[in-house]
């Protein structure tokens, strides 16, 4: 059974009462998602999605595989679509990547050499198996060395096997200071001899010993809770093409960009940079022969993703706009998938900028938004619940803390992170002397000045644009003069360049709207540690600093004692907001009828090389 759709009108709509229940409600709590029951229960793997009495979705409605049991055809076609308003950048290696949408290009023809399980632990199941051993001298008392074996039968696609010498060469790359990547980071700075490398005073790690062709030996500064939950770089790049090619050049080179290979189930037959890729198997895979012939991806509009799945142009996508999909739930040819996504949405602060030549962030006392009280106002004045609600049917939801439910075990349920209360939001702006003194509606800052905030955030969706303006206006209700950077939303690879990306922070941006996928590892040094490119905000302190220490010391081996740091730490972040959650999201994966094999349940790991098809032609929707 449908359920009635919301169309783009009754968006504006919702747009335009949110605004004024903003402006004039005198009710300053925030609401969380109603619990009604479902309309009716669903039929185990129908495939058909059916909302809950106040019309919003949850997790519970998805199934996370495909109904469809049939036996694979031999060969066929998969149509893939990878849904962007924009190209994908197109650099083609684990070592080099920065954007979600080149990690889903990539994923197809090169992989891990080592697999996780349901709880993002590694385990012996991938290209390579793994021992450990305790790494004990008076420098590093608690240190470890882990061997890594190359199975026997992984080769690169060019028929060349895939050598421990590949694998060190990851990190004698991604450690050099040379680099141009992002990957750079504690990771690797905790490798015995890395830090001496990446200063230029060694030639070689003397923690990475290459034992054999297929032997890698790892030897860490500490042993930490982190590194068999996503502490070790699992990749390894093919030695005998990038040797020749300067460390600075190599992101830039044909090997990453034109003529890239892998070790995965699908090999690279041609590339229309930005916009498409075709696969061809590799018969060679060292788990079996891939069930297809060929995996055609390419980049599908927002826009236009509807008509290609209904069409049969794609078969799938890496993931459907959330804002679309009410309108389209009972879509007859295909499944659709879903999980909780390891992901939230954030709105950052620019606290400050990226020192590049010492590798670090560097904050500004006299930043714009270097006041607490005025970045907690900001938080306060947005009603994210209703944003997931009115533009995302439940899809997506509230964020309250930056571990996201999606690592159940850290994420910290209890805490309600930002209540929305634009009265409070008021009463703290002119606590801290944010006063409107001319009368114009908007406030000065505590010496008297105008207070401009700069705005940016991306494109890409229906609600993008709506989405963007009610922020604005949440803010603009408050008092705060918020504006839209250049008056315009910017296309997903422009935005994070100026939010900092490429190492050089636009210091027009004030504040700005973006999302993580998280990794496996909970630890979230990566993004807010005070060496690393990712931390966006230029935020850095003391105490967070001790608590990201704390977070992958030898004391938080003891879970409790790790959940308690992380459960500090999403408070403390909280306390001081460099950044803002809005929404976790629900991931909706469409599958035509036609797909079999495909899975995003975590404790059965999706295996490429098995999906298949059971028709020659995609199933078109009546």
């Amino acid at each position: 059974m449908r359920k009635t759709s919301l169309t783009k009108w009754l968006f504006a709509l919702m747009l335009a009462l949110l605004l004024v229940v903003a402006a004039c409600s005198e009710d300053t709590g925030s609401e969380d998602p109603k619990e009604g029951d479902k309309t009716e229960d669903k039929a185990e793997g129908d495939g058909e999605k059916e909302a809950e009495d106040d019309g919003l979705y949850s997790v519970e409605d998805f199934s996370t595989d495909t109904t469809n049991t049939s036996d694979a055809i031999e060969g066929g076609t998969l149509n893939y679509g990878l849904v962007s308003d924009t190209v994908f950048e197109g650099t083609l290696n684990w070592n080099f990547y920065s954007g979600n949408p080149d990690s889903i290009v990539l994923s197809w023809f090169d992989e891990s050499l080592l697999d996780m399980d349901a709880n993002y632990t590694y385990t012996q199941d991938g290209a390579a198996t793994f021992e450990t051993e305790p790494y004990e001298t008076d420098e590093f008392p608690n240190g470890i060395t882990i061997e890594f074996k190359i199975r026997d039968n992984v080769n690169w696609h060019d028929g060349e096997p895939v050598k421990a010498e590949d694998w060190a060469m990851s990190y004698e790359v991604i450690g050099h200071k040379d680099y141009t990547g992002v990957r750079y980071g504690v990771d690797f700075s905790n490798i015995v001899g890395m830090d001496e490398y990446h200063a230029g005073e060694a030639d070689t790690i003397s923690g990475i010993e290459v034992v054999d062709e297929k032997t890698l030996r790892v030897t860490y500064k500490e042993s930490n809770p982190s590194l068999l939950t996503g502490g070790i770089w699992p990749y390894a790049m093919p030695k005998h093409i990038f040797k020749d090619i300067p460390i600075a050049e190599m992101a830039e080179s044909p090997a990453v960009r034109e003529n890239p290979i892998g070790m995965g189930p699908y090999k690279v037959d041609s590339i229309v940079p930005g916009e498409s890729v075709v696969y061809k198997k590799n018969e060679d895979y060292w788990r079996g022969e891939p069930a297809l012939d060929e995996v055609v991806l390419k980049v599908v509009s927002p826009q236009t993703v509807v008509q290609e799945l209904e069409t049969g142009g794609v078969d799938m996508v890496d993931s459907f706009p959330t804002d679309q999909f009410v309108d389209n739930a009972d879509m007859s040819n295909v499944q659709f998938l879903g999980e909780i996504d390891m992901y939230y949405a954030y709105v950052g602060f620019k606290l400050g900028t990226w020192d590049a030549e010492n590798e670090k962030v560097k904050m500004d006392p006299n930043a714009k938004m270097a006041d607490v009280n005025l970045r907690k106002a900001m938080a306060h004045a947005v009603d994210t619940n209703a944003v997931g609600e009115n533009f995302y049917h439940g899809l997506r939801w509230k964020a309250t803390t930056l571990i996201p439910p999606s690592h159940p075990e850290y994420h910290d349920a209890e805490n309600p992170g930002f209540e929305f209360d634009p009265e409070l939001s008021k009463q703290i702006l002119a606590d801290a002397g944010y006063v409107d003194k001319d009368g114009d509606g908007f406030v000065e800052t505590p010496e008297g000045e105008e207070l401009v905030i700069n705005y940016a955030a991306m494109s890409g969706s229906d609600v993008a644009e709506p989405m963007a303006q009610y922020y604005i206006q949440s803010w603009q209700n408050v008092g705060l003069n918020v504006q839209l950077l250049d008056g315009r939303l910017h296309e997903f690879n422009t935005f994070y360049d100026r939010v900092g990306q490429a190492g050089e922070d636009d210091p027009a941006v004030d504040v700005y709207a973006g999302a993580w996928g998280v990794g496996s590892d909970v630890n979230p040094y990566g993004l807010y540690g005070p060496d690393q490119l990712f931390n966006f905000p230029r935020y850095e302190s003391e105490k967070n600093s001790e608590l990201l220490a704390e977070g992958i010391s030898q004391e938080s081996f003891d879970v409790d004692h790790r959940k308690e740091v992380y459960k500090e730490w999403q408070q403390f972040m909280i306390d001081e907001v460099p950044v803002f959650p809005t929404l976790y999201a629900l991931n909706v994966v469409p599958v035509n009828e036609r797909v079999t094999n495909y899975t995003l349940d975590a404790d059965n790991p999706l295996r490429l090389y098995q999906v298949g098809v059971t028709e020659e032609e995609p199933v078109v929707a009546e």
